[in-house]
């Protein structure tokens, strides 16, 4: 069994990428559209032009790490070199200058450059890094524990890290809103930058001793990667991977589920603040409280659920669970089944949803990654070539659907509805709260059934 405290040291990898979920899932579309005025379509294409470069920078740098050779591993150059631009990275996405933000295109060419910095260098941290589990264990019910702390902490710290900023930084006072406060986001933008450095700081050199000479354990295999790799062979090994059926439809499955996330993540707190006018305190700990009851549970269960069921049962599951758990509040709420003035019960019931929600997603997202460390084992027996980063390269690549998908939708979605720059909770007209709820369900619901059908179709010994 891994030691303990290698298990936190891995798991503290998961809060680097935390950073930029709860930045995008959070604050961008909200901070750039309503706090400083750019046109919520065209915010939301800047952030998905992001897709195109992750679609290229992903799988390169993915089977770059597996064939990259030095002295200090396969993983770990790439990981260390990554640190400190991606903290910067947060500082300028939430720092524009003055003298831009009367100019959309100079904005959106702002948020354009800043996007594409982060993305950059948390390809270069996350993909190595999610890779390095393979390295660490070869024991498949091992690894998913391992993966299962990586997911538990990058949760907690996607929730606690808004519900925490909500507090002491958006928390405003009885008359002004903090969220719609400008000066408050260079403060958040420091606060991402330093949990991102400590966090990866922590996690890589506290694994240092995973570093090794070819970073493989298996001679035979690592003699199959050349010394220096070419782009034709970063290409070749790419194309090698989607070979394999189950993983095909493994990342169709995830991709689909990432898209609902990336619309619920990005419209929550529209939803929270206009729909259910909970304050910044509700929010806060709508974010956090069911989160950490939902990591708590998943550490409980995680075990139980390995041992009860398959890997592919437990995907399948997931989606079904979260398509169901999206069927029931928003519905009688529209239908006028609830009680209106009651806002203690509809803050309840958010809960409830929330903590069911965050269970499901923790389910799919950790035997999703425990079954594509599995198939890249039956891959490298087949092919003689280890391709771990290659294979977790589109994992993480559908991970930033989620962060692209999500703003897009929810920027189109506040255009077509009309919600006004600047609008403040209760002056909204009730028609545009219908249809911001109508774009809710219509961005979730068909991405989650596609989910379901694809994971019916993953076998993994087929």
């Amino acid at each position: 069994m891994t030691p303990l405290r290698d298990r936190l040291y891995y798991s503290a990898g998961g809060a680097v990428y935390a950073t930029k979920e709860a930045a995008y899932n959070i604050f961008i579309l909200l901070y750039y559209t309503q706090v400083l005025g750019l046109n919520g379509a065209l915010t939301g294409t800047v952030i998905a032009c992001g897709l195109a470069w992750d679609a290229i920078s992903d799988p390169l740098v993915g089977t770059w790490s597996d064939r990259l050779k030095t002295r200090f591993g396969r993983r770990f150059p790439l990981l260390v070199a990554s640190i400190l631009p991606l903290g910067i990275g947060y500082l300028g996405l939430f720092t524009p200058p003055a003298f831009i933000l009367d100019d959309s295109l100079l904005l959106a060419g702002w948020l354009l450059f800043w996007s594409l910095w982060v993305r950059t260098f948390i390809t270069s941290y996350a993909i190595p890094h999610l890779a390095l589990a393979t390295e660490i264990s070869t024991d498949s019910m091992e690894r998913s524990r391992l993966l299962g702390w990586r997911m538990a902490v990058l949760f907690l710290t996607a929730v606690l890290l808004p519900a925490s900023a909500l507090l002491l930084i958006f928390g405003g006072d009885a008359d002004l809103d903090g969220r719609f406060i400008k000066a408050n986001y260079p403060i958040y933008g420091v606060y991402s930058c330093l949990v991102c450095w400590l966090c990866a700081s922590v996690s890589v050199f506290g694994l240092r001793r995973f570093a090794r000479d070819d970073g493989v354990p298996d001679s035979e295999l690592a003699a199959h990667h050349p010394d220096r790799p070419r782009l034709v062979t970063l290409t070749a090994d790419l194309f090698r991977t989607f070979r394999n059926r189950n993983f095909r439809y493994l990342v169709g499955y995830d991709m689909a589920v990432m898209v609902s996330f990336g619309v619920v993540s990005t419209l929550n707190m529209l939803v929270w603040t206009y729909y259910w006018e909970f304050s910044s305190v509700q929010i806060s700990v709508i974010l956090s409280v069911p989160s950490l009851l939902a990591v708590a549970l998943l550490l409980v269960s995680l075990d139980a659920l390995g041992r009860h069921f398959s890997q592919e049962r437990l995907l399948e599951l997931a989606a079904l669970g979260l398509l169901g758990n999206s069927l029931w509040l928003y519905p009688a709420h529209v239908a006028g089944w609830l009680p209106e003035q009651n806002q203690w019960l509809m803050f309840s019931l958010n809960f409830l949803l929330m903590l069911f929600f965050m269970y499901c997603f923790l389910v799919r997202a950790i035997f999703t990654q425990s079954l594509t460390a599995a198939i890249s084992d039956v891959h490298a027996k087949q092919h003689r070539l280890r391709q771990e980063g290659g294979f977790f390269a589109a994992g993480n690549f559908t991970q930033k659907i989620a962060t692209v998908f999500g703003p897009f939708y929810g920027g189109l979605a506040l255009d077509v509805i009309g919600l006004e720059p600047n609008a403040l909770p209760g002056s909204v007209n009730q028609s545009v709260l219908d249809q911001l709820v109508y774009a809710y369900g219509l961005g979730f619901i068909p991405a989650v059934v596609l989910s379901l059908f694809l994971a019916r179709q993953i076998h993994r010994k087929s």
